[in-house]
């Protein structure tokens, strides 16, 4: 009898556990049990923070870099790379996790540095870029990324605006043909699963802006400014008149906008390209099982999380897929809905214990009860 073939891939638990330690510790669980089992991890990401990390994890090799933060201090970032195409991941510079003290800094935030890990990226050889968005710290449109990248933004006196997406109200022309001349053959993919526009209530200042600290005053303020960005942009950048409304501009704080208007970004679902980034598919190939999970299970896996894409990916390989979460808010039918057959959620492996303290030692637990609960092969499913 061949030993199972196991894909362990999920995604970050986010506060406790990377995805590749949360791999690592379910694997570890599986093996306590099932000793001879073929074991594949695959940590994933949908585009969020620990998009470098899955990109790493599967091969490609981190490039660490000094850039801009999102309040313009330096901060210590990376980006992955493999061949000629590059991950950059815009949490690694203008996160959330990034900012000083964690004091946010919603009308002054800036992504400039994510501009300086795409031009550092090209520099050293990429030709396309897989621009993962997600935990923005800054609401600038990506304004900061379209400066880092050579653009220049002017006001009336011909001066230089400061960072951040308040200051683009005072925007009165852009100069971007070197910007576009120098990086206008790069392919740029965007990963996000936000499909807002960049303006008005379903825009990036109304539905994201308090996520990063702007207040019920801050938010008509970015609104209006961003519309500036978006009317002097449609005027001196051709092409970019209706791209304000796109799915997905607003993502990011509208770095989604900057990208695609100066940069001809495409967007995908990010677990979707992220998967094929990673070569996901062939590693179904014979497999029995595939666990996948992330920190809590509840209604926005539903909506193209990583734990929704994986599952979707193996039921086109008719291989099932059960999950690992620290919290399970999500009932039986929604679970199989989604193509996941069973949950093990660790706030109840843990029967009092803590879930956050010790995830790891939870994580394991659930892996062994994985490999406790698969089926026996079938005598046919058994032949080599």
């Amino acid at each position: 009898m061949n030993p199972p073939k196991i894909v362990v891939a999920p995604d970050k638990f986010k506060g406790t556990l990377t995805a590749a330690e949360a791999a690592a510790h379910i694997a570890d669980g599986i093996r306590r049990v099932l000793p001879e089992a073929d074991l594949r991890l695959m940590p994933v990401a949908d585009g969020g923070d620990g998009t470098v990390d899955a990109a790493v994890a599967a091969g490609f090799r981190r490039v660490p870099a000094r850039v801009a933060g999102p309040t313009g201090q330096p901060v210590d970032a990376s980006f992955a790379l493999r061949g000629s195409t590059a991950v950059v991941e815009l949490a690694e510079a203008a996160g959330l996790v990034k900012l000083p003290g964690g004091v946010p800094a919603p009308l002054t935030a800036s992504s400039y540095g994510v501009g300086q890990l795409i031009a550092e990226a090209v520099r050293v050889g990429a030709r396309r870029i897989v621009l993962g968005l997600g935990g923005s710290a800054c609401t600038d449109g990506g304004a900061g990324l379209v400066q880092a990248l050579g653009g220049r933004l002017l006001d009336s006196r011909g001066t230089e605006l400061p960072p951040g997406g308040a200051a683009l109200s005072a925007l009165d022309r852009i100069e971007a043909a070197d910007l576009r001349r120098r990086y206008g053959g790069i392919e740029v993919v965007i990963a996000s699963d936000v499909d807002n526009p960049l303006l008005g209530p379903t825009g990036a200042a109304a539905v994201y802006g308090p996520q990063k600290g702007a207040g019920p005053e801050d938010v008509p303020v970015l609104d209006a400014a961003l519309a500036r960005w978006a009317v002097i942009t449609g005027r001196d950048v051709p092409g970019n008149d209706r791209t304000a409304d796109l799915p997905g501009a607003g993502a990011a704080g509208g770095v989604g906008f900057g990208a695609m208007a100066f940069l001809g970004a495409s967007l995908r679902p990010g677990i979707d390209l992220l998967l094929d980034l990673l070569g996901f598919a062939p590693v179904l190939a014979g497999a029995a099982l595939v666990v996948t999970g992330e920190g809590r299970l509840d209604r926005q896996t539903l909506h193209g999380k990583a734990p929704a894409g994986v599952a979707a990916a193996a039921a086109r390989a008719a291989v099932p897929v059960v999950a690992v979460c620290g919290r399970l808010e999500l009932s039986t039918e929604q679970l199989q809905a989604a193509g996941i057959v069973r949950a093990y959620p660790l706030d109840v492996i843990a029967e009092g214990g803590d879930p956050l303290a010790d995830a790891g030692k939870y994580a394991e637990e659930a892996g062994a009860r994985v490999a406790r609960d698969l089926p026996e092969p079938t005598d046919e499913e058994a032949a080599p």
